[in-house]
């Protein structure tokens, strides 16, 4: 795509695919005294992507620009925070080019390279069963290879990422009020808000502690695909009998129709991105208001998961890159405890 209409379109592309970052945060505070300091091996949203239309690229870009590559030790070229822009001409730009063996490999869930004869993407729409369109609007495509809405990032290929363009994941975010042993709830001594719980899991292969979530499968709805990871991660589903896995079904059915809040949907900072490939997320709340459900689900690790438990939420929380952002929003939307402090403000 060139020409005029190529620039244009990467603009709307750009400001619809960051739609979340703006000087607007969720507390009423500047994006300046906002920005999330969590130190993570792994991305998910930044807090400058939370909220907002219009915004600005600056420092909305960090996790995907990291080097190493998670799991190897390719080195992404340099790109500073004034030439991550697409719209930013830099002549000069020499990413590197790297997709890990295990993609290179043809396995189900990854598409062949962009030049095999046999391979014709169409990208920004439904593309048989894979779904090529982003949450986002538009994304430009240049040279047959889409172009990472959100800007440079030192690097081309997939890396670690099966699909070319967006690579859609889910992140089932299931919570409960804290009650002590009569059933009551609790509430901060501070805050005076009912203390909130949601179902963690601590990541295999950087240990730390999150939102148990994962890849949407071809052609399988979103709801599925949380369910699904929800029931491998948390409940360790898959080393289950056929007997059992049809009770935890009829358990998780419960707990899944019920209504939910949509807590984020959209593009995410995540190191394994790169010019052509990234991820995009649907993070969605599941709430047990009674705690019956769960009370009836035993927590077991499994898949990709080493431990799994329930944690207090509040903003004391240290979590796999910026999934506290998506917990702060989940205790705002359920008027849980956050803060001790009296105002809101920013997370710590």
């Amino acid at each position: 795509m060139a020409g005029g209409f190529g620039k244009t379109l990467a603009a709307v592309s750009l400001s619809v695919a960051l739609a979340s970052v703006t000087v607007k945060s969720l507390g009423g505070c500047s994006v300046a005294a906002c920005r999330n300091s969590l130190s993570s091996c792994r991305f998910h949203v930044n807090s400058n992507m939370m909220s907002g239309i219009n915004g600005a690229i600056e420092n909305s870009h960090n996790k995907a620009r990291t080097s190493p590559y998670p799991g190897s030790k390719v080195q992404r070229s340099q790109v500073p925070n004034d030439k991550v822009g697409w719209l930013v001409e830099w002549h000069d730009y020499n990413p590197v080019e790297y997709t890990a063996v295990s993609v290179l490999a043809g396995p189900q869930w990854a598409d062949p390279q962009i030049n095999e004869s046999n391979f014709s993407p169409k990208f920004n729409e439904k593309d048989g069963q894979v779904e090529r369109k982003s949450q986002n609007g538009l994304y430009e495509v240049e040279n047959g290879r889409p172009r990472n809405p959100a800007g440079r990032t030192g690097l081309v290929g997939r890396g670690l990422l099966g699909r070319w363009g967006p690579n859609h994941a889910a992140d089932p975010i299931i919570t409960r009020w804290k009650r002590d042993r009569s059933g009551n709830k609790i509430t901060h001594p501070i805050s005076g808000k009912n203390i909130l719980q949601f179902v963690a899991i601590k990541r295999k292969d950087c240990g730390e502690w999150a939102i148990p979530g994962g890849m949407v499968d071809p052609g399988e709805k979103i709801s599925a695909t949380l369910k699904r990871e929800f029931g491998e991660e948390a409940l360790n589903s898959l080393q289950k009998s056929s007997a059992e896995k049809r009770e935890l079904q009829e358990k998780l059915h419960k707990l899944f129709s019920q209504e939910h809040l949509v807590i984020y949907k959209g593009y995410v900072d995540d190191p394994r991105n790169t010019d052509n490939a990234w991820i995009e997320t649907e993070a969605v709340n599941y709430h047990d208001e009674t705690g019956e459900i769960m009370d009836n689900l035993a927590l077991e690790a499994g898949d990709d998961a080493g431990k799994v438990k329930w944690m207090d939420i509040s903003d004391k929380l240290k979590l796999y890159a910026s999934h506290v952002q998506f917990i702060k929003r989940v205790a705002e939307k359920r008027d849980a405890h956050w803060s001790e402090d009296s105002e809101t403000g920013c997370p710590g």
